[in-house]
């Protein structure tokens, strides 16, 4: 849970809020379940406490991604040109970097007070505060502490969004990363009335029809070499089934079960024309280490980072990185 956090992290971050009249939240930018979880529970039980709430990630496109569109709470949510300029306290959710928080990274180099809530043994430590637990499953888990040490309780609505941030970022609960005590948080939001299938239907087993054409283009493209496969798709890929990039987050899913490979790469360009790139490993190479030297970060097994050279170089220095390992 927020193993390794000071207890006197814990009451300062405690205290910020108590004093605090208005509490702006971001999560890092094409959010997934556990950044857009993790804020949209928390923004639940500090509007409860009376707190004016503002939450937002900075995107330049303002969307959530479709998969995501079931989590309560989107009411909440903000354009980042409606954030803050110079926040009196910010909560950073799932970011690793600053640089994660993309359009909405000059209002946390200007707030006043910074917390920052995260698992990603990557993360730099930006902020005034951190609540930072590398062993945590997931961000959800530590975002789950902080309700609790705030005097919140558990609903369905909060419970759904912390549900969501803990299988996703667990792989429903396959990966290395799942711990007796994510086992048990799982009970606790279960217990709430949830309905697991729905949710699971929700992020899993739903897509447009044109995701499974651009699937279909990136796997005709997917290359096998020295351990590693790996493939990309273009906005032109896109473009042609007018499918938003939010749909590409399980393309990898499906690259990294070939059983030749230890490492699987997913090149994925984005609207602006960069490429976004999602990175698994089997357990023999830390993909976090050579993601974090790219500019990114993440994991031992999920790690990504943010390219604006073209695929083909992109992929000599990754290939060149990954040789030092």
């Amino acid at each position: 849970m927020g193993e390794g956090i000071p207890e006197a992290a814990w009451r300062r971050a405690v205290e910020l809020i108590a004093r605090a009249d208005e509490v702006a939240l971001a999560c890092h930018v094409s959010p997934d379940g556990d950044a857009l979880g993790s804020m949209l529970a928390t923004a639940f039980v500090l509007r409860s406490l009376g707190k004016r709430v503002v939450a937002s990630f900075g995107d330049r496109t303002f969307q959530v991604p479709r998969l995501l569109g079931f989590l309560p709470g989107q009411e909440m949510l903000s354009p980042p040109e409606d954030y803050p300029a110079a926040p009196e306290l910010m909560i950073t959710f799932d970011s690793a970097s600053a640089s994660r928080l993309g359009l909405l990274g000059a209002n946390a180099a200007a707030a006043r007070e910074l917390i920052v809530v995260d698992h990603h043994p990557s993360c730099q430590g930006f902020g005034t505060l951190g609540l930072i637990a590398p062993r945590a499953a997931a961000t959800a888990m530590i975002a789950e502490q902080l309700i609790y040490r705030l005097g919140g309780a558990l609903d369905r609505d909060i419970a759904t969004c912390l549900y969501a941030g803990l299988v996703t970022d667990t792989g429903s609960f396959r990966h290395s990363s799942t711990s007796p005590a994510a086992h048990e948080m799982a009970a606790r939001l279960v217990a709430t009335g949830l309905r697991t299938d729905e949710i699971a239907r929700e992020l899993w087993d739903r897509s447009p029809f044109g995701y499974l054409k651009v699937l279909a283009a990136a796997l005709d493209r997917v290359t096998l070499e020295d351990g590693l496969v790996w493939t990309y798709v273009t906005r032109v890929d896109r473009a042609a089934y007018g499918l938003p990039y939010s749909e590409l987050e399980g393309v990898i899913d499906i690259v990294r079960r070939a059983d030749e490979a230890e490492v699987a790469v997913v090149c994925k360009e984005d609207d602006e024309g960069a490429w976004q790139v999602s990175t698994r490993s089997k357990g023999a190479v830390d993909v976090g280490a050579v993601c974090t030297a790219m500019g990114g970060g993440g994991h031992h097994n999920a790690a990504g980072f943010t390219s604006h050279d073209g695929v083909e170089e992109t992929m000599a220095r990754f290939r060149e990185l990954l040789r030092k390992v």
